[in-house]
């Protein structure tokens, strides 16, 4: 959470929370879009209440969502949709790239989507879990960085961090689907992803090219 006040109609959740209901990333779900009808307003909020992301249900039938980080809207992202999903009971997820799928498997909500509709970022592995896990912030350089190493290569658990190094309020991501998502599909198996302080994403690629990821939502603040 953060020192702002989450106004009414907000909820905040925790997506891709580890076993036990810990960590996981903070996401703010606006039930009824309508409140915030322009990109200035949708933008002032998102930034105010500083989570990696914000969604604004444009339509809850349909499941029309907006994604906005702090800074600029996402044409996809794979916590919003996993925590969306959950909160509304949803089963479609329209977004600008397409439709998204979700299904809901006893503590686990899933999407499915492809890869390619990720935004593209770096993906970069390091030798040990150690050298992940003794980074105290983002390496130099530009652009999203999604640092990884194998934790045991023959069950498909990886350690990774995550650093958006866009300049804005969010120094290291704590779950994030979208990249996990991409390094999925670049190894071309199904992982269990240990990421931040320990939030837990699983992934799991289809053969038609598309990729399911999934994980555990609790709600944090209800609106």
């Amino acid at each position: 959470m953060n020192d702002y006040d989450v106004p009414a109609g907000i909820d905040v959740l925790r997506v891709f929370c580890g076993p036990g209901g810990r960590h996981g990333n903070a996401l703010g779900v606006v039930r009824d879009g309508r409140g915030y009808p322009d990109d200035l307003s949708r933008q002032a909020l998102a930034r105010k209440l500083g989570f990696s992301e914000t969604v604004f249900v444009d339509d809850p039938e349909r499941g029309a969502v907006d994604i906005r980080t702090p800074e600029v809207r996402l044409p996809f992202a794979g916590h919003p949709l996993v925590g969306t999903a959950w909160l509304l009971d949803l089963e479609i997820l329209e977004l600008p790239v397409g439709d998204v799928t979700a299904r809901h498997d006893g503590e686990f909500t899933w999407i499915t989507a492809r890869p390619e509709w990720a935004p593209p970022r770096t993906l970069e592995r390091y030798a040990s879990v150690a050298e992940v896990e003794a980074l105290t912030g983002p390496p130099p350089g530009e652009g999203w960085l999604y640092v990884w190493a194998w934790e045991d290569e023959a069950a498909g658990r990886v350690r990774a961090r995550a650093f958006p190094r866009r300049g804005d309020v969010i120094g290291e991501d704590e779950a994030t689907g979208a990249a996990a998502m991409l390094l999925s599909a670049e190894l071309g198996r199904a992982l269990n992803i240990t990421q931040g302080r320990g939030s837990q994403i699983l992934t799991a690629p289809a053969p038609d090219g598309t990729m399911e990821v999934g994980g555990r939502v609790l709600l944090d603040h209800a609106s």
